[in-house]
C-alpha cells in the first residue's frame, strides 16, 4: 500500500461500454493517475456490510461498559475492530490498484462480505463467552479471499509486480495459520498471540512492496476512507438516536436525555466537519505518508464508532439502566471524542494548518473535551459545544488567513 514514484505505464481500468465487456478479464494494475476515478457500487456495498460488524462491536462495548466491565470490553472491542478494519483496509488498497469489476472479482469480493457477516455473528459470543470461533473463522474467510485476489493479480503481472503480488498472497496465508491458533490456545495466552499476529499482519505490506509498489490511486483512496468515515459516523448517530428514543419512551426522561442528545449531535456534526475540512488526497504521496495515514485510521474509525457506543452508555446511565457513575458515563463519550480529534489532527489536519493558532485548535479542543468529563450530567452537552466552537475557530482562522493573502501589497513610499 505504499506509493509509487512513477505512474503505472498504462491505465487498464474497466472499458467504457459495460455491455461489451467479457465476463472474465485479466486482473492488471490500473493507472495511478487515471481520471475520474471514484468508488464503485460494489465498494459501497462492501462498506455497508462491514459496518454491520462495527455496529455489533459497538453494541457489545456498550453492554460491557454499562455493566462495569470497561477494561475487558475495550480490549475485546479493539481486537474485533482490528479484524474488521484490517480486512477492509487491505481490500480497499487492493481495489484501488486492481479493480477490474469482472465476474470473478465480484464473486471473490462477495465472499469477503460473507466473511465479515460470519465475524459479525460471532461478536456477542466473543465478548460474553470468550468464544472467538466465529470471529476467527469470518476473518480467515475474508483474508483467504484476499489472498486469492493477489494470486490472480500475480498471474497477469510482470516479474517485479508478480513477486510483489505473490509476497502479499503468501504473507496473508501464513498469517492465517497464526490466527487459527486463537482457537486452541488457553485464554491466558490469546492476548499475547493477538499482539504478535497484529505486528505480523502490519508487516505484510512493507514486506510485499519493498521492491515494487502497487499503483493505488490517491484520490480514490481518500474518497474510500472518507466514505467509510461517513458510514461509521452515520452508525454512531443511528445508535445514539435509538438509545435516546428508547429512553424517552420507556422512562419518560426527556429532560435528562435532551442534553445528551444535543451534545451528541454537535459532536458528530463537528467530527464530520473536522475530518473533511482538508483535501487529504493531495497529501498522499510518499511511502511513509501512505503507511502512517492508512494505518492511523484504525484509531479514527474505532474512536468514531466508540463515540456512538459512549452516547448509548450515557443514555443508559441517565435513565438508571447502567451500573456505572456519571463520571464513567461521561468518559465513555469524551475519551473517544478526544482520541478522534487528536488522531485526525495528527494524520492530516496539521499538514494544512498555517501558524501556531491554527495548529493548536484541535489539540486544545481535545484537552477541553477531556476536562468536560468532570461536569456531571452536562458533560456531553458541554463537550459538543467545545467542538462546535473549535470548528468556528478553525473557520475564522482560515478566513482571516485567506483575507490576508488577498490584501494587495502597498509599496513603501
Amino acid at each position: 500500500m505504499t506509493s509509487s514514484p512513477t505512474p503505472a505505464s498504462a491505465p487498464s481500468g474497466p472499458p467504457d461500454a459495460p455491455g461489451a465487456r467479457p465476463p472474465l478479464r485479466r486482473l492488471t494494475a490500473r493507472g495511478r493517475h487515471e481520471a475520474h476515478r471514484a468508488a464503485t457500487p460494489l465498494e459501497l456495498f462492501f462498506d455497508l456490510c462491514f459496518v454491520v460488524a462495527v455496529a455489533q462491536a459497538g453494541a457489545q462495548l456498550v453492554h460491557s461498559v454499562a455493566e462495569s466491565h470497561a477494561g475487558e470490553g475495550v480490549l475485546n472491542y479493539a481486537m474485533v475492530f482490528f479484524a474488521v478494519w484490517w480486512a477492509w483496509m487491505n481490500f480497499t488498497w487492493f481495489a484501488s490498484a486492481y479493480d477490474n469489476d469482472d465476474v470473478l472479482y465480484r464473486i471473490v469480493t462477495l465472499v469477503q462480505i460473507a466473511g465479515v457477516l460470519v465475524l459479525a455473528a460471532g461478536v456477542s459470543r466473543a465478548f460474553e463467552d470468550h468464544d472467538w470461533t466465529a470471529v476467527v473463522l469470518g476473518y480467515v474467510i475474508m483474508r483467504v479471499a484476499m489472498s486469492a485476489q493477489w494470486l490472480r493479480a500475480a498471474r497477469s503481472a510482470g516479474p517485479p509486480e508478480n513477486a510483489m503480488a505473490l509476497r502479499y498472497a503468501g504473507g496473508v496465508l501464513v498469517c492465517q495459520l497464526g490466527w487459527l491458533g486463537l482457537l486452541f490456545l488457553p485464554e491466558g495466552g490469546r492476548g499475547w498471540l493477538f499482539l504478535v499476529m497484529v505486528v505480523l499482519e502490519l508487516c505484510v505490506p512493507a514486506f510485499a512492496e519493498r521492491k515494487h509498489t502497487s499503483s493505488w490511486h490517491p484520490h480514490h483512496i481518500a474518497e474510500r476512507y472518507g466514505l467509510f468515515t461517513i458510514i461509521v459516523l452515520g452508525e454512531t448517530i443511528a445508535a445514539a438516536t435509538v438509545a435516546v428514543k428508547s429512553g424517552i419512551e420507556e422512562n419518560d426522561a426527556l429532560g435528562e436525555l435532551l442534553p445528551i442528545a444535543a451534545g451528541g449531535l454537535l459532536i458528530v456534526f463537528a467530527a464530520w466537519w473536522i475530518y473533511f475540512v482538508v483535501p487529504v488526497h493531495g497529501y498522499l504521496r510518499s511511502s511513509r505518508q501512505s503507511f502512517l495515514w492508512g494505518y492511523g485510521h484504525y484509531l479514527v474509525f474505532a474512536s468514531a464508532a466508540a463515540i456512538g457506543a459512549g452516547l448509548e452508555v450515557a443514555v443508559e446511565q441517565a435513565v438508571g439502566k447502567a451500573h456505572i457513575s456519571e463520571l464513567a458515563a461521561a468518559a465513555a463519550v469524551t475519551l473517544p471524542t478526544a482520541l478522534f480529534l487528536l488522531t485526525v489532527w495528527a494524520l492530516h489536519a496539521r499538514h494544512f494548518k498555517v501558524g501556531l493558532a491554527e495548529q493548536l485548535v484541535l489539540p486544545t479542543a481535545a484537552l477541553l473535551v477531556i476536562c468536560c468529563t468532570f461536569l456531571g450530567d452536562m458533560a456531553v452537552l458541554v463537550a459538543g459545544i467545545v467542538l462546535a466552537l473549535a470548528v468556528a475557530a478553525g473557520v475564522a482562522l482560515t478566513a482571516r488567513r485567506s483575507v490576508h493573502r488577498r490584501e494587495p501589497v502597498t509599496p513603501d513610499a
